[in-house]
């Protein structure tokens, strides 16, 4: 009887203070309240763990990186209580029928700048009285409490931290970074839908417990939780909606139950890469990569794949239609954010691709991923060199499939991408070979504008033909007009020999980096080499000589031996370490053979005085392989006239001229006056 009367009482007082509406007390409502008072014990004080008073304490002060992130933990909990509401649903363990009710599984967010709170509801399993005390009042036994242990003791605690594999739940916990008391209420989807339970604390040592009524947990009705944190002065700002909106665009835009700030829905797109492929149109996947991107463009190509085996991953990578460092932006940000279960763990990791691949954008997600305490960061370095490996080795395939499938399409891309391919080529050694495939160039065989690949160019190679030539030119027609490409333009078949044209200063170091394709050395046609590597071109050669000079155009073996003594006297040691004869030249007298790279001693040296230590080591030019035509009519004027005061004048501009050729004049200013002093010998001799 003294039960039944004091649930009366309390039931007139709740009416009187409009928690409930009067008409719904009934006899069967007050048999119900008694039954909760008879339950309810009032506020139970009790103490956390030891360990989780310590992980209160590091997770307050310094283990996230950014205090944003408590959001993306929050609403990772509540995604979690969701699924397992509609898990336990289709079992059966719940009270309600699955029918339409899954539909509506929702987060909800609600921000109050005037109150400074900030509340969080989800309408998920929802937890009971003894998990609360569980889940919320200690750790897991997955290695916490060595954690904790680790970085009680440890030097230096941040090392410790991330040793350690966060697979337990510790994101609840980040609440307290922002705020100075939280209450979680919830009510258990899998037990008595008539009493529900409230969990508080202000993150020191206790935490309070108790029973409330279902009807006192606004916003949660029959199951789910609500949280709500009463912020700090000092993160004002996270209640602010816009903040929140922007921060779940961020961490939490793919998950996959619908979220809401003030009623306003945030997360609209849907995590494409988690869904089959034959589902989704271009339109979708448009749509997708502007929303991840920020940009207005279209994607050129696209790569969806997912693994099971050995790893998990589901991938969805883009090939933007341009990129911005050719508009002098700077070298861009790596462009893949790394997720797992749909939620971000870090925003453009740079591990997660080489830099040359910065230019692919998109989004991988794998479940096998460990995570460091913070969730941040995934934590095995080795699992993610393999996620890495199966990435590039993907979209190298895509990009093989794409030249093979449209060499047109393929062509725009690479005249727009083209120096990340290369810059791979000279950095990526183990994918060197699968790059190269990928290159295009120009070709002295084939119209102005014509691209081939080496592969193209190794199929027109003709059986005696070892070596690919190439060489560096400002542009094609310098290339077309070098001397060096004399020995390739009138061959004994009558066909001109095919070299590739190269036109960027990346390109020497591609080369170089190459060194071979398909079996085939490939040669600088700068190189001394390249005359005797092209079969039965040096006979050629005299017998074309014999025909277009008479005996008295071209120097004896006697007389070149002469002209090699005095050039070498002329122009000194410093100059030069060998001259020689060569049957590679038709129109020109003379070439520098055998030299380094112009631009790879100017990159040096700008690397050299960027890091102010310029030693100097590539201002003076070391002496030079000088190469002479013995059928030239300057070389055989040279010879006649060799004891003259003008022909060590033009001795030296005709080495200067070769070093011109070559690309090793750093200088061109040195030249005048002695180009003066020839021009008035000229002058005063007429």
């Amino acid at each position: 009887m003294l039960a039944r009367a004091l649930a009366k009482n309390v039931a007139k007082r709740v009416v009187r203070l409009g928690a409930v509406p009067a008409s719904r007390f009934s006899p069967a409502i007050a048999t119900y309240t008694s039954a909760a008072i008879r339950m309810s014990k009032g506020p139970e004080t009790l103490s956390f763990q030891a360990e989780t008073r310590k992980l209160l304490d590091i997770v307050t002060n310094s283990i996230y990186t950014d205090k944003e992130v408590f959001i993306r933990e929050l609403v990772s909990n509540s995604s979690d209580a969701l699924e397992k509401y509609r898990y336990s649903q289709v079992k059966g363990d719940t009270r309600e029928d699955a029918s339409g009710a899954a539909s509506s599984l929702s987060i909800q967010i609600f921000a109050d700048p005037e109150k400074n709170t900030l509340t969080i509801l989800d309408n998920g399993i929802g937890m009971s009285k003894e998990e609360l005390i569980s889940n919320l009042g200690t750790i897991a036994r997955s290695g916490s409490k060595q954690f904790v242990e680790q970085t009680a003791t440890s030097a230096d605690s941040t090392s410790s931290r991330d040793g350690i594999i966060g697979q337990f739940g510790v994101g609840f916990y980040s609440a307290f970074m922002v705020a100075e008391k939280v209450t979680f209420e919830s009510i258990s989807a899998l037990g008595d839908k008539k009493l529900a339970h409230r969990w508080s604390s202000t993150g020191t040592g206790e935490f309070t417990i108790e029973d409330v009524y279902v009807n006192e947990i606004p916003g949660v009705s029959n199951h789910g939780s609500r949280i709500t944190m009463y912020l700090k002065d000092s993160c004002k700002e996270f209640s602010d909606p816009q903040r929140l909106k922007s921060i779940i665009k961020h961490y939490s835009a793919f998950v996959s139950f619908p979220i809401s700030v003030n009623d306003d829905a945030v997360n609209t797109v849907q995590a494409l890469w988690s869904r089959d492929k034959k589902e989704i149109n271009d339109g979708q996947y448009k749509d997708f990569y502007q929303f991840i991107t920020g940009a207005h463009d279209e994607p050129r190509f696209r790569l969806h794949f997912r693994t099971d085996a050995p790893l998990d991953l589901k991938v969805l990578l883009f090939v933007p239609f341009f990129h911005s460092e050719k508009f002098g932006m700077g070298a861009m940000e790596p462009g893949v954010n790394l997720y797992s279960r749909r939620v971000l763990i870090e925003s453009k990791p740079k591990d997660l691709l080489p830099d040359w691949l910065r230019f692919i954008k998109g989004a991988v997600d794998s479940e096998d991923l460990p995570l460091s305490l913070s969730r941040e960061k995934a934590q095995d370095s080795s699992l993610l060199r393999r996620i890495r490996e199966v990435l590039i080795r993907r979209i190298l395939k895509m990009l093989e499939e794409e030249k093979k499938n449209d060499i047109e399409k393929y062509k725009e891309f690479y005249l727009e991408f083209q120096v990340f391919l290369k810059q791979g080529a000279c950095q990526d050694y183990a994918h060197m070979d699968s790059i190269a495939k990928l290159l295009l160039f120009e070709s002295s065989t084939r119209n102005a504008g014509e691209l081939v690949s080496l592969d193209d160019y190794v199929s027109r190679l003709p059986p005696e033909q070892k070596n690919i030539y190439y060489i560096i030119a400002p542009n094609r027609e310098s290339a077309l007009a070098s001397p060096y490409m004399e020995t390739f333009q009138s061959s004994k078949s009558g066909q001109n020999r095919e070299v590739l044209l190269l036109f960027n200063g990346i390109d020497e170091f591609v080369m170089s980096n190459l060194k071979a394709f398909a079996g085939r050395n490939i040669v600088s046609a700068e190189n001394s080499g390249a005359i005797e590597a092209m079969p039965n071109e040096g006979d050629d050669a005299d017998k074309k000589d014999e025909e277009k000079t008479s005996a008295d155009l071209k120097l004896s073996d006697s007389e070149v031996t002469e002209l090699i003594g005095w050039l070498r006297a002329t122009l000194g040691e410093e100059r030069v370490r060998d001259v020689r004869a060569t049957k590679r030249l038709r129109d020109s007298p003379a070439v520098i053979t055998d030299h380094e790279s112009g631009a790879l001693r100017r990159m040096l040296r700008m690397v050299e005085q960027a890091n102010n230590r310029d030693t100097g080591s590539y201002k003076d030019l070391p002496p030079q392989v000088l190469e002479i035509n013995p059928s030239h009519p300057l070389i055989v004027a040279l010879h006649s006239l060799r004891s003259e005061d003008r022909a060590k004048f033009v001795a030296e501009q005709m080495y200067d001229n070769a070093l011109v050729a070559a690309g090793l004049l750093e200088d061109p200013r040195s030249m005048l006056s002695r180009l003066n002093n020839i021009m008035l010998q000229s002058l005063k001799k007429e």
